[in-house]
């Protein structure tokens, strides 16, 4: 028997409330996003007949259909192959950029740091709870995946410390209801340094010194205040807040909302929380019927054939846990009672997977060379070659056994130079000059071990194709339809 037990009964109701708590909080907060003041809601203004389109939910519907289409086990690319198909036209910085990266030929995670000024903002933690849903009672798993889709367009920031703190605990809450105990579980996952995890320890200061939520939000902007209302860490701590403060569903998602900045987000993430923990009984009517349970897309998400429902989510979510739970998750599985075996706690705060992939190098880009292995290229700085400037550059192939010997080429356009400074066992170093460059140069990396060989093609940009837009200022949008102009919706 695995040590974490899930009736599936229970699991599925906690599933749909999760995803009907989301629509919730962002339909509460949608009207206010981005005002800075304390505001004074208790309940929707104004009142919706429906729910509204939500990035928040968008991206995560393209990352269920990637999952269906690829398997639970998706590599780097598979991200930015989903995102340029139905994404591209979203404009809003660390979104903008991203999809900037991407067309230019550059792969995560380096797609989602270069001239990125927007990494530490809130557009990877809002979509944690695929993951949490689809790895329920494994944080480690959920932290895991979510780093995943975070550095897509986030890397090196604190939008993916945000995103794996939620997916941890959203996963963990599951099997446990404390909010004190998720939070401390989610913490494991994450740098105790990071502005993400100081300024959730300051919430919860606050709240165990009994200080007020107005006094406790006062705090966290004085230490972590942010003039741009989508930064992350201010955001995470009014979540905290909403949730330690309020006395009930209803409250709990107005006084996240009522800290003002990001809305929409604060009150969406805090809706899904609410809605694993306590399941669809603790969400009450009148806060349900407004918004049904009709899933509505935002124009910028192209091409996608979505659910239609939250049920219909929620039948595709449950699909795809099994799924996650037959290949990659050996302490869950379904039966008759939800139970975790022996020390509670002892596993869920375990943390030594997501330490090791939060090793990983952001300045590089991984793609699949063949089924079982992965190449990384480290760019040792910026992915640009500059005439006549040397460039170190490293290689490294994953693959699940190791080999006895292995072989690393690198291949580079005519009259480049090519020198091998050093190889050990699946890693190289090479360097290059080149006298010309273009603004976009496909170089090849081959190679070969005792059991099997393979390349992957990665791109580095000339100075041409580096010149960053104003930093802090988003990327350019069409004056009609609002979308990234490379990716307009009035283009037929």
């Amino acid at each position: 028997m695995k040590p974490v037990t899930l009736n599936r009964d229970e699991y599925y109701d906690r599933v749909y409330a999760c995803w009907l708590g989301k629509t919730i909080g962002g339909t509460l907060g949608a009207p206010f996003e981005g005002k800075k003041e304390v505001l004074s809601l208790d309940y929707y203004d104004p009142i919706p007949d429906g729910s509204i389109p939500n990035d928040d939910l968008d991206l995560q519907l393209v990352w269920l259909k990637m999952l269906q289409d690829r398997g639970v086990k998706p590599h780097l690319s598979d991200f930015a192959e989903y995102w340029m198909k139905h994404l591209s036209a979203y404009p809003w910085e660390e979104y903008g950029y991203c999809g900037r990266n991407l067309e230019r030929g550059l792969r995560p995670p380096i797609s989602g740091c270069f001239e990125n000024d927007f990494i530490d903002q809130m557009g990877s933690p809002i979509r944690s709870e695929l993951w949490a849903c689809i790895a329920p009672g494994n944080p480690q798993l959920a932290a895991e995946m979510a780093w995943k889709d975070a550095v897509l367009d986030h890397a090196g920031g604190e939008g993916v410390y945000g995103e794996m703190f939620l997916a941890a605990l959203e996963s963990a809450a599951f099997v446990e209801k404390n909010p004190f105990t998720l939070i401390d579980i989610a913490l494991q996952m994450i740098p105790s340094w990071s502005a993400i995890a100081r300024a959730v320890r300051m919430a919860v200061w606050a709240r165990e010194h009994d200080l007020s939520w107005e006094s406790a939000r006062e705090q966290i902007l004085r230490r972590f205040g942010h003039p741009h209302p989508c930064n992350a860490p201010q955001n995470l701590g009014f979540i905290v807040i909403g949730w330690l403060w309020g006395a009930d569903f209803g409250d709990r998602l107005c006084k996240a909302v009522n800290c003002g900045y990001d809305t929409d987000c604060t009150g969406a993430t805090l809706g899904a929380i609410l809605g694993i923990v306590g399941g669809a009984s603790d969400i009450p009517d009148r806060w349900s019927q407004p918004v049904g349970d009709k899933i509505v897309l935002h124009a910028f998400t192209r091409n996608l054939d979505a659910p239609k429902t939250l049920g219909d989510l929620t039948d595709q979510t449950v699909a795809l846990a099994t799924l996650v739970m037959a290949e990659r998750s050996k302490t869950v599985d379904f039966g008759e009672k939800t139970h975790v075996a022996g020390n509670r706690l002892a596993g869920l705060r375990r943390s030594d997977r997501a330490r090791r992939i939060l090793e990983r190098d952001y300045e590089a880009a991984t793609l699949p060379a063949s089924k079982d292995v992965e190449v990384t290229l480290h760019y040792f700085g910026q992915p640009v070659i500059r005439p006549r400037l040397p460039k170190l550059v490293g290689i490294s192939v994953e693959q699940a056994e190791t080999p006895i010997s292995s072989k690393i080429e690198l291949v580079t356009p005519l009259g480049w130079k090519v020198s091998l400074e050093g190889s050990q066992g699946l890693q190289a170093l090479f360097n290059i000059t080149a006298d010309e460059v273009q603004d976009s140069n496909q170089v090849r990396v081959r190679f070969q071990t005792d059991s099997q060989s393979g390349q992957a093609d990665f791109v580095f940009l000339g100075p041409g194709q580096s010149q960053e837009w104003s930093p802090g200022e988003g990327v350019p949008m069409c004056e009609t339809c609002h979308a990234r102009v490379e990716s307009c919706l009035c283009r037929k």
